[in-house]
C-alpha cells in the first residue's frame, strides 16, 4: 500500500476495508419495527407544512400514516404517484431544508419525524417486492422525444407512457440516470441503487432508451420535432464553469471526480491528493471534499468567496464536512496557482461585502496543494438557436413549455427552479401533464 504521507495524487492511500467502510450508507435503511416507531411520532397534521414544502406534493401525512398501519406497498404508492423516483430523492433529498425543516415535531422539540428515511423505508419496501404500481393506459398514437435520462427526462418519460404515449430516451452517457448516477455522493447511494431504480421505472412499458445519443451531435431539435409529436428536453447542465486560473496537473472539476468516483469498481484504486483544495460553495463542493477526505486525503479544505450563511450547501452538509474532518475556510477567493507543471499551492484572496457587492482585498494567504477541485458551478452546453434562453437556461413557462412549440424542458437545463433532484423529478412530470394535455386536445 502507498504510504499516506506520500505528496502529489496517488492510490491507495487507505487499506481498502477501511474505504469501505468510509463509504457505508450514510442513511441506513430502517427496519420494520423502527419505521413504525419513527410513523407514530407523526402527528398527521391536516394541513401538513411538510406536504407544502416538499416540491413534488407528496401527501406525507397519509404515506406515514400508512406505513404505521403496516401497509408499507400502498404507502410507496402514495410517495411515487407524486414522484416515480422517491426511492432517490429519500437518499439525496436535503430533506433538513424542506419537509423536516418545517414538521411540528422539529419547530416544538428540535427532532422532527424522519420523513426521508420513512419515504426510504416504503419505497424500498415495494421496490424489494418487484412490484411496479402503476399499469399503462391504452396507447394513444402519439411519440415523444426525452433528451436525457437523468431525473427530468425519466419522470417525464414515465408519466407520458403511463398516460398511453410511446417514449424514447436520448442519452448522451453509456449510462441512464444522470446527476442520479454520476453527480452525488457514493455514501449516499449504495449498492447501484441509481440503475436499480431506472430498471425498476421501466416496468411501465412503452419507453426506450438510446445512449450514446447527444443533442447537436447525434441528434437535433429539428429532426426530433420532425419524428416525434412533442420534445422534452432534460439534459441538465454538461458544461462546467472554469475559474479562470493557469493551467496545472491536479486541476480539474469537482463534478468529474464524482463522476469518476461514483463509477470507479474498486474505491481503493482511486488516486486523490494528500492536500486537496475545493473551490465552491455548494453540494458538489461538499461532496468533493468529503469523499476526498474518505479516500485518504490527509488535508481538505473547501473555500468559498462568500460568508457561511451565503453557502448554497445545506446546514446539515456543512456539518457533516467538518464531522468527517474537512476544514471551510469563508470569504476567500483564488487569485493564482502556485507549481512547475504539477499543483503545489493555490493563492486566495480574502473577501468582504460592501454595499451590497463583493469586493477582493488586497490581503490573502496561500494553500498547499497537489489537488485542486472547481466547484462554481455548471452551464448548459449547446442550446439550439431557436430557444429562449433566460440566464444561461432555456426559458420555460409554469408547465415546461418552451418558446418553440412542440418542445418542453425542465430539470437543472430550464429556468427558474432549484438544482435538486425533486425539483428536476417535479418538472418533468409536470411537463408531461402539459404535454399530454396538447398531445390530447384537453389542453384549454
Amino acid at each position: 500500500m502507498t504510504s499516506k504521507l506520500t505528496d502529489g495524487i496517488t492510490a491507495g492511500r487507505l487499506p481498502g476495508e477501511v474505504i469501505g467502510a468510509n463509504f457505508a450508507d450514510l442513511h441506513p435503511a430502517y427496519d420494520a419495527h423502527e419505521a413504525l416507531v419513527a410513523a407514530d411520532r407523526c402527528y398527521f397534521c391536516h394541513d401538513a407544512p411538510c406536504m407544502t414544502a416538499c416540491p413534488t406534493s407528496i401527501d406525507i401525512p397519509l404515506f406515514i400514516r400508512q406505513i404505521a398501519t403496516g401497509t408499507e406497498e400502498a404507502a410507496a404508492k402514495t410517495i411515487l404517484e407524486q414522484n416515480i423516483l422517491g426511492g432517490m430523492c429519500a437518499r439525496v433529498c436535503p430533506t433538513e431544508t424542506l419537509c423536516e425543516e418545517v414538521c411540528v415535531r422539529e419547530v416544538a422539540e428540535g427532532k422532527p419525524v424522519e420523513i426521508g428515511r420513512l419515504q426510504r423505508f416504503a419505497t424500498d419496501s415495494l421496490m424489494a417486492a418487484g412490484v411496479h404500481p402503476f399499469e399503462r393506459a391504452e396507447t394513444t398514437g402519439k411519440s415523444v422525444a426525452v433528451v436525457g435520462a437523468g431525473p427530468a427526462g425519466l419522470s417525464c418519460a414515465h408519466r407520458l407512457a403511463m398516460l398511453g404515449h410511446d417514449v424514447v430516451i436520448f442519452e448522451a452517457r453509456a449510462k441512464s440516470g444522470g446527476l442520479n448516477e454520476f453527480g452525488i455522493a457514493a455514501y449516499k447511494s449504495t449498492d447501484d441503487f441509481a440503475q436499480a431504480e431506472v430498471d425498476w421505472l421501466l416496468k411501465i412499458g412503452g419507453i426506450e432508451i438510446r445512449h450514446g445519443q447527444r443533442l447537436g451531435s447525434e441528434i437535433s431539435l429539428q429532426g426530433l420535432g420532425e419524428d416525434f409529436d412533442a420534445v422534452f428536453l432534460g439534459m441538465g447542465l454538461a458544461g462546467v464553469n472554469a475559474l479562470g486560473l493557469d493551467e496545472k496537473d491536479g486541476v480539474s472539476a469537482a463534478v468529474d471526480f464524482i463522476a469518476e468516483l461514483r463509477q470507479a469498481e474498486d474505491l481503493a484504486a482511486l488516486p486523490v491528493g494528500r492536500r486537496v483544495v475545493v473551490v465552491g460553495g455548494g453540494m458538489t463542493a461538499v461532496d468533493a471534499g468529503v469523499q476526498a477526505k474518505l479516500l485518504g486525503a490527509e488535508e481538505v479544505t473547501i473555500v468559498y468567496r462568500r460568508g457561511k450563511e451565503a453557502m448554497a450547501a445545506s446546514e446539515f452538509e456543512q456539518d457533516l464536512a467538518a464531522q468527517k474532518g474537512v476544514r471551510i475556510i469563508h470569504n476567500a477567493t483564488p487569485v493564482g496557482v502556485e507549481g512547475n507543471g504539477s499543483l503545489s499551492g493555490v493563492r486566495f484572496a480574502y473577501t468582504e461585502t460592501q454595499d451590497g457587492k463583493l469586493v477582493t482585498l488586497d490581503e490573502g494567504f496561500t494553500l498547499a496543494a497537489d489537488q485542486l477541485f472547481q466547484a462554481i458551478g455548471q452551464k448548459i452546453d449547446g442550446v439550439p438557436d431557436d430557444l429562449s434562453v433566460e440566464g444561461g437556461k432555456i426559458t420555460v413557462s409554469a408547465t415546461g413549455a418552451t418558446s418553440k412549440a412542440g418542445v418542453w424542458a425542465g430539470g437543472d437545463c430550464a429556468s427558474g427552479g432549484d438544482d435538486l433532484t425533486v425539483t428536476a423529478v417535479a418538472e418533468g412530470r409536470d411537463a408531461a401533464m402539459d404535454i399530454h394535455a396538447r398531445l390530447t386536445g384537453a389542453a384549454g
